[in-house]
């Protein structure tokens, strides 16, 4: 079976730190290359991977001013799709745009939905649900409007992440800094509950970040450590007695819950989007509905098993469960 992974070029595949997609790009792509499938990533010319790397786009644009976002992209998209007939499946993973492409070749395209900017993008996905075959990441993702191939969560290399079973007193922020996020909910919380905060993550909103997140880092009750990655990542994850992730939006799915599972950390969030998929109440973390139970979360997060949350990561969260899953619909479009 040949392959063409169309990854998202904001970053390289995989990120450097932030970028949810390019990561579960990536991911996917290196265990279907250790199942024996033929894999060309078209990505950025910097990523890195077991696959066949390919693809005209020097730099990401989220870290080369040099590349127009809109130009590259529309480079990116045709030169996957002019190669179209040299693989049996294209697997897109870089939004809406690919899809206009789909009905000028042969070769089937999956399209992995990684959430809805807006439902003014509905339009185009509208328009070729019948030639495109979707997959949701979540089941609370899934546009009633839409049709779908398949559900399918995301994984992690469970592995990759170091099970710390003491953690510490702190709580962690962990996220892109953005109203949707809940940054200031987070730091609320931490207060209301006497622990300190330690925060990571880019900043996406530079206005919201300077006036309701950046007067309360001080050093001490509040700690602001910048964008983290690598092993980096990992010992942020797990050194937390709790992740507060008290989204303020429909999160369609939430790579930093599993992997702080992984870590045995367990996670106390807003009853949005899909957590309740995510988080087992009471045994993984807490799901909330206001401020005043997230306060009280914290309170009783020590009565949270950390093995557990380690647990629920390898046996709902493994890389080799979601390639599995995306393989069995590969040979299902394919005819077996």
């Amino acid at each position: 079976m040949k392959v063409a992974m169309l990854a998202p070029i904001a970053w390289r595949t995989p990120p450097r730190h932030y970028g949810p997609w390019e990561l579960t790009t990536s991911l996917l792509t290196e265990a279907l290359v250790a199942r024996g499938v033929e894999v060309t990533l078209f990505a950025t010319q910097d990523s890195l991977t077991s696959a066949t790397l390919a693809g005209p786009v020097p730099a990401p644009y989220e870290e080369d001013p040099a590349i127009d976002a809109k130009v590259w992209e529309m480079r990116h998209v045709a030169h996957v799709f002019e190669r179209a007939a040299e693989f049996d499946l294209i697997h897109n993973q870089a939004d809406f745009v690919p899809l206009g492409f789909s009905r000028l070749v042969r070769t089937p395209v999956v399209t992995t939905i990684h959430g809805f900017s807006s439902d003014r993008i509905l339009p185009m996905y509208g328009e070729y649900q019948h030639d495109v075959a979707y997959v949701a990441i979540s089941a609370a993702d899934r546009h009633p409007a839409l049709r779908y191939a398949a559900t399918i969560h995301h994984g992690i290399r469970v592995d990759d992440f170091a099970f710390d079973a003491q953690g510490s007193d702190d709580l962690l922020f962990f996220g892109r800094f953005h109203p949707d996020k809940g940054p200031e909910q987070a730091i609320a919380a931490a207060a209301a509950s006497g622990r300190r905060l330690r925060m990571a993550g880019i900043v996406q909103d530079r206005g919201f970040f300077e006036r309701a997140v950046e007067p309360a880092i001080d050093g001490d009750r509040v700690m602001y450590l910048g964008a983290v990655g690598g092993e980096e990542r990992v010992r942020t994850l797990g050194a937390a007695r709790a992740l507060l992730h008290l989204i303020a939006f429909d999160e369609p799915f939430g790579l930093s819950v599993v992997e702080a599972f992984a870590c045995g950390t367990p996670v106390i969030a807003n009853r949005r989007g899909s957590m309740s998929e995510l988080i087992d109440h009471g045994v993984t973390g807490f799901l909330v509905d206001s401020p005043q139970e997230a306060v009280e979360a914290i309170a009783r997060v020590d009565s949270i098993d950390r093995a557990a949350c380690r647990r629920a990561a390898i046996e709902r969260f493994s890389v080799d469960r979601m390639a599995d899953e995306y393989l069995a619909l590969y040979r299902q479009i394919l005819g077996g």
